[in-house]
């Protein structure tokens, strides 16, 4: 749920990385704050818990300025994976615009990928949110591990959900990060156009909201 300040003029959307522990929703960021434009990005901050070595959340703010003077935000957010983390999980999903679900690849992670998935869905009807209404992203990630499961076993097997296709990535490589980036840019415009008429009354068309909030920087990773 878009926060729209209307003194201000600003729209701040929010995106939440989810997904099993261990799965990559760190490294994910991380490479993100790494790989884009620094003049678009803020400063990674980071609160790691006791007991789950992925980051508690994270908050990447990136301001677009819209040609009729709306600024618009992106802030970004993980999630731990640890079960027993999920009164916080439920806490940052909260308000959710976006979602970039990071499953694991690996064959023998299959389950945790499912389990996570369903607390997913679980947790976003606890915070008034519907799994098929907000914008949703799947990345496989780990594609670098042996014994993965195939892309087109995957393909195949979500391919009758709404969030056919899937995404591949080895985000500790940085490769796929900021294309399962875009993709999710895409489908969040198309449900904030709809809310707040990006377009029409901000000037901010599709191309300059992916191309813009995805920019690589000159010494990004590929």
């Amino acid at each position: 749920m878009a926060d729209f300040i209307p003194e201000e003029n600003r729209l701040n959307l929010k995106v939440v990385f989810y997904g099993p522990a261990l799965s990559g929703k760190t490294t994910n960021l991380m490479q993100l704050h790494s790989q884009l434009m620094p003049e678009r990005i803020g400063e990674l901050m980071v609160l790691e818990t006791r007991d789950d070595r992925t980051l508690f959340f994270d908050m990447l703010p990136i301001g677009l300025k819209g040609g009729h003077g709306l600024d618009l935000r992106l802030k970004l957010y993980t999630v731990p994976g640890q079960v027993q983390h999920d009164s916080t999980r439920k806490a940052v999903l909260s308000r959710a615009d976006g979602i970039l679900f990071v499953a694991d690849s690996q064959r023998n992670q299959q389950d945790n990928n499912a389990m996570a998935f369903g607390n997913l869905e679980e947790n976003l009807e606890k915070v008034g949110l519907d799994i098929e209404a907000v914008p949703i992203v799947i990345q496989f990630n780990k594609r670098d591990m042996p014994d993965t499961v195939a892309e087109d076993e995957l393909q195949q097997r979500w391919a009758h959900t709404p969030w056919s296709p899937l995404q591949m990535a080895s985000a500790l490589n940085g490769t796929g990060v900021v294309e399962t980036f875009r993709e999710l840019l895409d489908r969040l415009y198309t449900v904030a156009d709809q809310e707040f008429r990006l377009a029409r009354d901000h000037g901010i068309e599709r191309a300059t909201f992916v191309e813009r909030l995805s920019a690589r920087g000159s010494d990004a990773t590929p």
